[in-house]
């Protein structure tokens, strides 16, 4: 089977407008926590939003204004992502590039506006209720699942197959992992993987708060209010962003001349059949195992690895387990660390993001460290890089986690790329 090269990457995340700033953040622990705007609190004075450094609005060209946010963030991580890889549109095979995208919940912006129109012209004077109905045209197309892979496999001229992957917290490292198994069984020979994600908004959070899952605002200084792994932690931060992967096989990278940042070795996907919330030690265990067997690693081979490590209560506590049950003796040198802390939680962009951090550690010999983990959680015995990054020298390979609601467990390996 093909080996799949990671040649490209691309990121706009609350932490910076690219991969370089965004890795140089996560390295320092600089938080991009901070309190909701008012306008969009919905009366709920304790909630906490991570929203992306730069307006994605304003990074692209008049055709891409009508895209909802998320999609527009997907755009810009594409478009870096691409340029890094040297790869411009209409590429000669273009019928064997794909595209595979993973997104939470699309057009929420979208969404929410409409309904805001609606209702409000709905109750207003009887001259608007005459007009309540009456939205733009192109509604529906900015909400679907899929508006941020159409938008890139247009400016692009991307024909191969690819899809749109809603599976919460886990969708972009399933669309990551689908695409690699879909060029090493010879199916492309290049995709473009993104991860995109935009809910900060009034309806989100309030849908989000009546989960009883996000942080509590931390005295006097929000921007430490997110804590993984940490025994006073309360829950995560809704974040907003996006990044892009260019992935190819090696015979491909190898004839154009391209340095890949890594080869994506290993996937493993599972379903935990357990409960809607709550997560599964055997089911993220189950994850991991077979990311390894894929790659043909043994977990001793793992120099760090990027925890799901959202700061609920159960969740880090289960994932601390599994990863001892699937590590063993290994993980007692094993480096953690749960980069939330300071980008909160990207839902679908998650796995992309923290992937592509994942490599940027392998590369720079960094590991970002476990930000506002002052007191660590006895129940959660593993060394999480508190506080301060860490020099962890040449690695050979490492490994980035993202568990979802609903069961849906996913877990990826990138490694060196062997020569």
């Amino acid at each position: 089977m093909n080996p799949v090269v990671i040649t490209g990457m691309g990121m706009l995340s609350p932490l910076g407008a690219d991969c370089p700033s965004s890795f140089d953040a996560a390295l320092a622990a600089r938080s991009a926590v901070r309190r909701v705007p008012e306008a969009l609190s919905a009366g709920l004075p304790h909630l906490l939003m991570a929203p992306a450094a730069v307006d994605p609005a304003t990074l692209l060209d008049a055709q891409d204004a009508g895209l909802d946010r998320a999609a527009q963030l997907g755009q810009v991580a594409a478009q870096q992502a691409m340029a890094d890889a040297g790869i411009g549109p209409q590429p000669a095979d273009a019928d064997r590039f794909g595209v595979f995208v993973g997104v939470g919940f699309a057009g929420a912006h979208t969404l929410d506006a409409m309904f805001a129109r609606y209702y409000t012209t709905l109750y207003g004077s009887e001259a608007s209720r005459k007009r309540a109905t009456v939205v733009h045209p192109l509604s529906v197309p900015r909400m679907m699942a899929n508006a941020a892979h159409a938008a890139v496999s247009l400016r692009y001229g991307l024909r191969g197959q690819g899809n749109t992957y809603a599976v919460a917290c886990a969708s972009s490292a399933v669309a990551a992992g689908e695409a690699m198994r879909a060029i090493r069984h010879g199916y492309l020979d290049a995709a473009l993987v993104m991860g995109a994600e935009s809910m900060l908004t009034a309806g989100s959070f309030v849908a989000w708060n009546a989960l009883r899952v996000l942080a509590r605002v931390r005295g006097d200084d929000p921007a430490t209010s997110c804590r993984p792994f940490d025994r006073e932690r309360s829950g995560f931060v809704l974040g907003e962003g996006a990044a892009a992967l260019v992935l190819e096989s090696g015979a491909r990278a190898h004839g154009r001349g391209a340095r890949p940042y890594a080869e994506l070795a290993g996937y493993g996907v599972s379903s935990d059949a357990h409960h809607l919330t709550a997560p599964s030690v055997q089911g993220q265990a189950a994850a991991m195992r077979q990311a390894f067997a894929e790659a043909g690693l043994a977990p001793g081979q793992i120099g760090y690895l990027n925890a799901h490590g959202t700061a609920t209560d159960a969740g880090d506590i289960v994932e601390s387990q599994a990863i001892l049950d699937v590590f063993g003796a290994a993980a007692a040198s094993l480096p953690v660390s749960s980069t939330k802390a300071v980008h909160g939680h990207l839902i679908g962009a998650g796995g992309a993001v923290e992937l592509a951090l994942s490599i940027l550690a392998m590369h720079s010999g960094w590991a970002p460290p476990t930000a506002h983990l002052h007191h660590p959680d006895p129940r959660c015995p593993l060394d999480f890089v508190p506080l301060k990054a860490r020099e962890i020298g040449p690695v050979d390979a490492v490994m980035s986690n993202s568990f979802a609601f609903g069961g849906s467990n996913a877990s990826l390996i990138a490694r060196r790329v062997r020569h």
